[in-house]
C-alpha cells in the first residue's frame, strides 16, 4: 500500500514538472484604463519617477519602503532603486525610452523575492477628450516561474496591482 502511494506521488510529480515545462517561455500582463485628460497631461506623471511613485500601488504597499533616485529626474536614465516589505521586494526600475506623449518604456530588475528582469510599458492613446492608458509588463518565464504559475496566477495578482495603480493615476489626473 505504501509503495503504491509513493509511486502515485512520484508519477503525479513527474506529470506536474512535465506540464510546467510546456508552459510559455514568456509572460505578459496588461491592464487599461480610460482617463479624462489629454496624453500630454498624463505623460509627466509616468515619465518622472518621483511623480510616478505618488500613484504607484507598490509604493503604497509599504510606507516604510526605502528608495534612492539616481540620474535625471525624468526621461531615459531616470532610475529608482527600492527595498520594501515582502509585498514590494527589492529591485530597481529605470526609464529606458520615451516617445512624447504616447509611450514610456522602463526596465524592471527585481532581486527579491524572486529575481526577474522585465520590460514595463505605458502606452497612451488619445480617444477624443480621453486617453486610454495601458500598463503592461512582459519578460521571460524561466522554468521556476512556469512551475509557480501553475499554483499562482501572475496575471491576476499583478493585474490587480496594475488596476489599482491605473485607478490611482486616474484619480490624480481627473481631480485637477
Amino acid at each position: 500500500m505504501l509503495k503504491s502511494t509513493a509511486i502515485v506521488l512520484v508519477l503525479a510529480l513527474v506529470v506536474l514538472l512535465a506540464y510546467a515545462a510546456t508552459r510559455p517561455d514568456v509572460f505578459r500582463v496588461q491592464r487599461t484604463a480610460t482617463i479624462k485628460a489629454p496624453a500630454e497631461r498624463i505623460h509627466p506623471l509616468i515619465d518622472n519617477l518621483r511623480q510616478f511613485n505618488t500613484w504607484n500601488p507598490y509604493n503604497r504597499k509599504d510606507p516604510n519602503m526605502k528608495g534612492l533616485y539616481q540620474g535625471p529626474e525624468a526621461g531615459p536614465g531616470a532610475h529608482y532603486a527600492f527595498e520594501g516589505n515582502k509585498d514590494v521586494g527589492k529591485g530597481s526600475i529605470e526609464i529606458v525610452d520615451v516617445q512624447l506623449p504616447s509611450k514610456v518604456t522602463m526596465k524592471l530588475d527585481m532581486i527579491e523575492p524572486f529575481e526577474g528582469h522585465n520590460t514595463v510599458e505605458f502606452t497612451l492613446a488619445p480617444r477624443g477628450d480621453t486617453t486610454e492608458v495601458t500598463w503592461a509588463m512582459h519578460g521571460p518565464a524561466p522554468y521556476m516561474a512556469k512551475l509557480m504559475g501553475i499554483f499562482f496566477d501572475m496575471d491576476k495578482r499583478v493585474g490587480r496591482d496594475f488596476e489599482a495603480g491605473l485607478a490611482n493615476l486616474k484619480a490624480e489626473v481627473e481631480r485637477v
